[in-house]
């Protein structure tokens, strides 16, 4: 039997274009996404401050950066809207 969804590329279920709603379980997901991330700058964060070492102080520093960088980049795809009657 041949596959009716035209959304998927190929077998591995790579999407050609976004659904048009999110489910509740994706909306979960993202909201474990943007947590995750969240406590993972905090914790850099506070153990930046606890370090003596400069060189481990850096290396928590960029951790927290990086984790601001990816919970930034989650909001910015959840807030950009984009007409979907336009997508092909």
């Amino acid at each position: 039997m041949q596959q009716q969804n035209t959304n998927f590329s190929n077998q591995q279920g790579i999407m050609q274009q976004p659904p048009v709603m999110v489910s509740t379980k994706d909306a979960l997901y993202f909201n474990d996404m943007l947590s995750w991330n969240l406590l993972a700058m905090k914790k850099a964060h506070f153990y930046a401050g606890q370090c003596q070492d400069p060189a481990l102080k850096t290396v928590f520093e960029q951790c927290g950066q990086m984790h601001q960088r990816h919970y930034e980049q989650i909001l910015k795809h959840l807030n950009t809207t984009q007409p979907f009657n336009n997508m092909q």
